[in-house]
């Protein structure tokens, strides 16, 4: 009778993505998770909430939280937590910067690191909370784009979130406060915002119920949009109109441009010298009767009447009606 091998010598361990201890073979010492590093205090919060959402990514949040252990009991197991806290720390040394990082490359776990940082930089006390306060306050739209006096604000927003963090409730009275907090949110927008937009600014109040602050944002966006293309149209317009009269104008000068002190003394007409009357040394090919030029000429807006000084006034003063 053939002895047949054992079952445990014929099976192939399955692998468990989601164990904690697995590692990918993309999962390297040098990877950096983030891409920025760690100053100090005052992108702390920044960096903790891109490093906690790197790690739980990637299923190993709980080397940082204490809630996955080593196993001493199991000699496997414990080199696989061994090898992925190495890898963690490695992780948490790489997004830090130069002088931060000196204090740390000696500590061996991941907890400790994660521990002491937050112990030396989440500083969340008065004078903190108040710098940011008074950043959002003090924030207006200036130069800025709306877009971007949008962003800057909603991100010292969540800083000041973050900052001040209530516990979690489902009462009315946490739905009241939720409330009012988008209501100030609104208004701190609002009043930021350039003068030029007072008049959508006043219909975004007088809305029923007032919108969130993003659909305030949406609704300021399209006014900016409808602002830039309508400066270009109405200075296009005007350029259009002051050049069409300038056009008039210069052709009406050309029929004017005879100086009517001169008097003919063959035909008695004012405008020329008789060594340059028609009459005696013959009309041009292209010479129109008065009768038919005034058929085929442009209608003058100035009347003939008019001193060429005077023709000049009314000129720039019709430009200027144009223009403003």
């Amino acid at each position: 009778m053939t002895d047949t091998p054992p079952e445990s010598s014929t099976k192939v361990d399955a692998i468990d993505f989601d164990d904690p201890l697995y590692l990918h073979p993309s999962d390297h010492s040098v990877t950096t998770i983030i891409s920025f590093k760690l100053l100090g205090t005052e992108n702390f919060l920044v960096w903790k909430s891109s490093m906690t959402r790197a790690l739980k990514a990637r299923n190993k949040q709980g080397l940082i939280k204490g809630t996955e252990l080593k196993d001493k009991t199991d000699t496997t197991k414990s080199l696989k937590w061994d090898r992925v806290n190495a890898l963690v720390c490695s992780w948490i040394l790489n997004s830090l910067s130069e002088s931060i990082y000196i204090g740390h490359a000696c500590s061996e776990f991941a907890l400790d690191i994660w521990n002491e940082l937050c112990e030396t930089y989440y500083k969340a006390d008065g004078s903190v909370v108040f710098n940011v306060h008074q950043q959002i306050n003090s924030l207006t739209q200036g130069t800025l784009s709306v877009s971007d006096y949008f962003n800057k604000l909603d991100g010292l927003w969540k800083e000041f979130d973050g900052l001040t963090k209530c516990p979690d409730c489902t009462c009315e009275a946490a739905t009241s406060s939720k409330n009012h907090s988008k209501v100030m949110k609104l208004m701190q927008f609002l009043s930021g915002l350039d003068d030029s937009y007072n008049q959508v600014k006043s219909h975004i109040l007088i809305m029923e119920p007032l919108p969130d602050v993003r659909t305030a944002f949406s609704i300021i966006s399209r006014e900016e949009s409808n602002q830039k293309h309508g400066n270009v149209s109405v200075l296009s317009n005007k350029i259009q109109h002051s050049s069409a009269f300038a056009g008039k104008f210069s052709d009406n000068k050309k029929f004017k441009g005879r100086n009517q002190n001169l008097i003919c003394k063959n035909c008695r007409i004012k405008g020329h010298t008789i060594e340059k009357c028609y009459k005696l040394i013959g009309y041009p090919k292209d010479f129109k009767p008065k009768s038919e030029f005034n058929k085929s000429a442009t209608v003058s807006i100035v009347p003939s009447h008019i001193s060429d000084s005077a023709n000049v006034l009314l000129f720039l003063l019709i430009s200027l009606i144009i223009i403003f």
